[in-house]
């Protein structure tokens, strides 16, 4: 079983035992969270698409920790105007793993 669920402005595809980084939760290490915007819920052939969500489906995920993706660079240049500016950026985000999926309504 499969689900797509939405957090942090962003769609993911998730089953069962999955260990994904997603934007940073306010939630402490260890603890269970629940996603309740699921998107689209699908077993073997038979798929359920909510319009926008499904009716009743969760995702359960347990929080395995925090951290600092690596840093990206961003360098602008103009070029003959004596014009150069660096700066580096590092996202945080949280690891879950996915713990449960449930169907919801039928």
């Amino acid at each position: 079983m499969y689900a797509v669920i939405l957090t942090g402005g962003r769609q993911y595809r998730v089953m069962q035992g999955e260990v994904l980084r997603v934007e940073k939760l306010d939630a402490e290490p260890d603890a269970a969270i629940t996603f309740d915007q699921v998107l689209l819920v699908g077993e073997g052939d038979t798929v359920t698409v909510g319009a926008p969500n499904v009716t009743g489906a969760t995702v359960t995920a347990k929080v395995r920790g925090h951290g600092r993706a690596d840093k990206v660079r961003i360098v602008k240049f103009r070029r003959r105007k004596h014009h150069r500016k660096q700066m580096g950026h590092r996202q945080h985000y949280t690891e879950i793993e996915v713990t449960g999926i449930s169907a919801g309504e039928k």
